[in-house]
């Protein structure tokens, strides 16, 4: 069995991340999103309520789970029995970055694997969407409902 490990911070998850999980559940047995807790950033949901957006959002996705690390993936990789990171690629930018990330996860024993971005979502960013919607724009379609009136939610005024 293989099981492929998603990192990110999904703050919140697009419909550009449930791609990616939806293309590695057709390429490994299971899939692990992995929900980065980091405390020196500062996120608009907290972690929490990230795993349970990820949950409702991949709940019709076979062979997914959600978890939540801190620190090094390749650690959490060893902890849930993961052989590959999954990262998806939107540009050539963040192929730079994730070739730098990738060759020294492979160093500490986890291969990556790089899924490119469907074109619909090549420009989608959890930072864009909170952006749009913060300063009263639409983000229909780039991610699920229930998410758009989650930050909807959070940017209303007192």
């Amino acid at each position: 069995m293989t099981t492929a490990c998603y990192p990110g911070s999904f703050d919140p998850v697009t419909n550009g991340h449930l791609d990616v999980v939806k293309r590695a559940t057709r390429l490994f047995d299971e899939v692990v999103v992995a929900v980065l807790e980091n405390p020196s950033k500062r996120p608009l949901f907290t972690v929490d309520e990230r795993v349970e957006m990820l949950r409702r959002a991949t709940a019709e996705f076979d062979g997914v789970k959600v978890g939540t690390f801190q620190g090094l993936v390749v650690d959490f990789c060893h902890q849930v029995g993961a052989d590959v990171i999954v990262k998806g690629l939107r540009a050539v930018t963040d192929f730079d970055y994730e070739m730098q990330m990738a060759q020294m996860n492979k160093r500490m024993g986890i291969e990556s694997a790089f899924l490119a971005a469907k074109p619909d979502y090549t420009y989608l960013s959890s930072s864009l969407m909170r952006e749009v919607v913060a300063l009263g724009g639409t983000i229909d379609g780039l991610v699920p409902d229930f998410v758009i009136e989650r930050l909807k939610e959070k940017f209303a005024k007192p």
